[in-house]
């Protein structure tokens, strides 16, 4: 790969080997270089601006979980060298809640939770970056309700006047990375798969989802078969029934030893005027960032990974109805 450090033979190679170089590895500061100065992080609590204040989280997250793994389950990308790179990283964490923190006191809890970042990257260094944590999965494995924990942390931060405000489009930055993908047939597979979904055509599961799919869903939750694919997203699409879906970045990969797999970043935007996943309409204004990963076996979808960060939407909901 032109300009990256020539240990690396690939992308993927790539993106796992400085992962670990940061986290278990501990070389913090080695994201001086690795994270450029200007760089921007979005995730569903907001943005991040700059390579110190990713050094400041990730110290932070150290503190709180000071044995944390990087477990990384695939990385699935597109680009070039000339153009740059977008790889999408799944990761499963393995961690103990050894130290204070946001999440409070240290309770020794040994904690199982998904990531998936999508990182910009060229010439050695990452440049842009959208990153989604299962945040319901860690409040819940920590005993804690996560609309009760948002109401709690709000409170914490001062009252709905001064308390953190989540990722919103209207807040965001110019992206430095403006790629949408490649067209692979994968990838355009899962993208038609979720905007059918998502315009309420359901007999998309039936159709095109294998009947013994897996799936691992926000939460932590591992579901299977055809049944719990339809719950799922009929009862997130019925949270927000007019918010608009978008696909932002669509990859689809044929690798050695692997079958069809695709990566997409995906939104909804609007308001909470629907019976789902979040209890009683409120009406507020919700943005929904979501990353999604799929396996595409001989009888269809056979694996799908969901994330989005249900702490963040119960956030806009809370700062909403007070």
């Amino acid at each position: 790969m032109k300009g990256f450090d020539p240990r690396y033979r690939d992308l993927p190679d790539y993106i796992l080997g400085i992962t670990y170089r940061i986290w278990e590895g501990r070389e913090v500061d080695a994201l001086e270089e690795l994270y450029a100065p200007d760089i921007v992080v979005r995730s569903p609590e907001g943005i991040a601006r700059g390579n110190q204040s990713v050094i400041a989280a990730t110290l932070a997250t150290l503190a709180t979980f000071g044995d944390r793994q990087l477990l990384g389950e695939d990385v699935i990308w597109s680009g070039d060298d000339e153009a740059g790179f977008l790889s999408s990283h799944r990761i499963m964490s393995l961690a103990t809640h050894s130290g204070d923190g946001a999440y409070g006191p240290p309770t020794g809890t040994q904690l199982r939770y998904r990531i998936i970042a999508d990182c910009a990257a060229r010439q050695n260094q990452i440049y842009d970056e959208w990153l989604v944590r299962d945040q319901g999965a860690i409040v819940r494995q920590l005993g804690l309700d996560p609309k009760r924990y948002v109401a709690e942390q709000i409170d914490a931060e001062g009252g709905p006047g001064a308390c953190r405000r989540p990722f919103h489009p209207s807040l965001d930055a110019a992206p430095a990375y403006t790629g949408a993908g490649n067209d692979h047939p994968a990838g355009d597979r899962y993208a038609d798969m979720l905007e059918r979904v998502m315009d309420g055509g359901l007999d998309v599961v039936a159709e095109h989802y294998d009947r013994a799919v897996q799936l691992e869903l926000p939460g932590g939750r591992t579901g299977h078969g055809r049944a719990e694919a339809d719950r799922f997203w009929l009862r997130l699409r019925s949270s927000l029934p007019q918010a608009r879906f978008e696909i932002h970045h669509r990859i689809g990969r044929d690798d050695d030893g692997l079958g069809p797999r695709a990566a997409l970043r995906w939104s909804l935007t609007g308001a909470h005027d629907g019976w789902g996943a979040f209890g009683r309409p409120s009406g507020a204004d919700v943005h929904v960032m979501g990353i999604s990963h799929a396996e595409i076996g001989p009888r269809g979808l056979r694996r799908e990974w969901v994330l989005i960060d249900e702490t963040a939407v119960w956030r806009q909901i809370l700062l909403h109805t007070g």
